[in-house]
């Protein structure tokens, strides 16, 4: 006769039944809502980013909430205004009209040779400078579409507003040197003469010798390596590259001490009269101002000033270059090598830093050289 077996299940196996089954209840997060929710995060993520690399917009001169106008200035031919400002004797006794062009993160009052002549030199050569905010900068209204071509016409432009004549002079200091360049190859056949001090040079443009141009480039600090890398290949990033806190940007824009020499160092005092208009450079924003002409400094240009031909083949007028061999901004090996491929340049090194212009006489001396051929 059968019977039943009762078994006995100890209290342990009791709870380990009771788990396991309490596990194989519970129900898997459905695949479809892991993915959505990936999706929504990316999105997010996309939009920061977007929105994290966008500069704000500029606070446009003579605007509502924009700073007001204090300069005189012109309407330019897409519309845009730009201030100047006059040195010297007036244009109608001029013997020589220059127009000056100011480096970076500067404006008109920085017309560093026309600050530093002497009155006397002035008078005596009737010698008539203008120099203007490019655009961005303290009283300019920006250009979004500035290139290399339009400041040179924007040069050109001021100068037929201001009635200078056919021809005038353009004298251009460090990152305004560089633009100099331009003028050279856009409107040469408007220029009585040009001068170019410590000019900022492109590690990127053609014909530069690739193992000079990579020496000086590590010898700059590590700071500018990002920096000049994000401005030539991803120069959408610069506005985010320079406001962000995790990594420094560039030393130009930092005004860091690492880019002056012992000797800019000595003589940095002399610059102390800026403090009285230091606010306006960059008034109507860093980015139209100093982060755009990074940006166009050091970003991909359509021309080498290597590949230039002599504006003045029958020496109607005269190319000079200014460089110290101790600029820890413009690396001297580069500028020696351009020069040497354009011979027809007329090359002054100085034992100095980049700064040299605002050293007692050495504006006269610049300006004797280039007019007077002394």
């Amino acid at each position: 006769m059968a019977t039943g077996v009762n078994r006995k299940i100890s209290a342990a196996s009791a709870r380990s039944h009771t788990r396991r089954a309490k596990k194989t209840s519970s129900l898997p997060l459905p695949s479809g809502v892991v993915r959505t929710t990936l999706a929504v995060l990316f999105i997010g993520f996309l939009a920061w980013a977007y929105q994290a690399i966008q500069p704000p917009p500029p606070k446009i001169c003579g605007t509502p909430g924009g700073p007001p106008i204090t300069a005189p200035r012109i309407k330019l031919r897409d519309g845009r205004y730009m201030a100047y400002k006059e040195f010297g004797v007036p244009k109608e006794e001029a013997k020589y009209k220059i127009i000056s062009v100011h480096g970076f993160a500067s404006c008109k009052q920085d017309a560093v040779i026309a600050n530093n002549l002497s009155p006397d030199f002035v008078k005596e050569m009737g010698i008539y400078i203008v120099s203007f905010d490019r655009p961005g900068y303290a009283e300019s209204d920006p250009d979004p579409n500035r290139t290399l071509k339009s400041i040179a016409l924007d040069i050109e432009e001021l100068a037929d507003q201001l009635r200078l004549g056919s021809k005038f002079y353009v004298v251009g200091v460090s990152m305004g040197g560089q633009i100099v360049w331009n003028c050279l190859k856009y409107i040469p056949h408007r220029l009585a003469g040009a001068v170019l001090v410590a000019p900022v040079v492109n590690y990127w443009w053609s014909g530069l010798p690739a193992n000079l141009t990579t020496e000086v480039y590590n010898q700059q600090p590590l700071q500018d390596h990002w920096a000049l890398r994000v401005a030539h290949y991803m120069p959408w990033l610069t506005y985010w590259w320079h406001t962000q806190r995790w990594f420094p940007g560039s030393s130009l824009i930092s005004h860091s001490a690492h880019v002056l020499s012992p000797k800019d160092m000595g003589i940095l005092h002399k610059l102390s009269y800026r403090n009285s208009y230091l606010a306006q450079i960059k008034q109507q924003g860093e980015y139209e101002s100093v982060h755009r002409d990074f940006n166009i400094a050091f970003g991909k240009w359509e021309y080498s000033p290597i590949d230039l031909e002599n504006p003045f083949p029958n020496n109607e007028g005269s190319v000079h270059l200014w460089q110290g061999d101790e600029d820890a901004v413009v690396p001297v090996k580069l500028q020696r090598y351009i020069v040497q491929q354009l011979p027809w340049i007329q090359y002054h090194e100085l034992q100095a830093g980049h700064l040299f212009p605002h050293v007692d006489g050495v504006s006269d001396t610049i300006m004797k050289s280039f007019l007077l051929g002394k």
